[in-house]
């Protein structure tokens, strides 16, 4: 989504199709996270750790910068109630946020060349799989989408 809503790739219906096809595709990753989560009070069981570290960036970024909530009321949700109120994920939420200062700029220095942007694994495939084929066909002509860079 960051590459629609925050870098520019796409506006219009292009951009309504996509954001509209990542918010199925988050019900879904958020359904099979329910599951994992079971009856567990943390994906670890009764204690935060590992799996909770893992997990929260994902599903906080998508309920709360992007507008994909976990369903009101499910155990997911309540997980991320959860999550929220433990100071060490709010500390390292805000400083995340912090780094996204100048952020609004990134559409303008992509459009002037100035900002590329490397495509590889989950970029990549989630433009090819959400209709962005064009997007990043164009990125590439116009040299401000890239893929890592062969060694010789």
């Amino acid at each position: 989504l960051f590459e629609i809503r925050v870098f520019g790739r796409a506006t219009g219906g292009v951009a309504e199709g996509m954001i509209a096809r990542a918010g199925e595709q988050i019900a879904g990753l958020n359904a099979h996270l329910e599951r994992a989560l079971g009856g567990g009070e943390y994906f670890n069981g009764t204690t935060f750790g590992w799996g909770d570290l893992s997990v929260v960036p994902h599903v906080n970024a998508a309920a709360g910068v992007n507008g994909f909530a976990p369903p009101a009321g499910s155990a997911l949700a309540r997980w991320l109630d959860r999550v929220r109120e433990r100071p060490s994920v709010q500390r390292v939420s805000a400083e995340a946020m912090a780094t996204m200062s100048g952020f609004e700029m990134l559409p303008q220095l992509i459009e002037a060349g100035m900002f590329v942007r490397e495509y590889r694994d989950h970029r990549l495939e989630w433009m090819l799989r959400s209709g962005g084929t064009d997007i990043v066909l164009s990125g590439m002509q116009r040299k401000n989408i890239r893929f890592s860079t062969e060694i010789d």
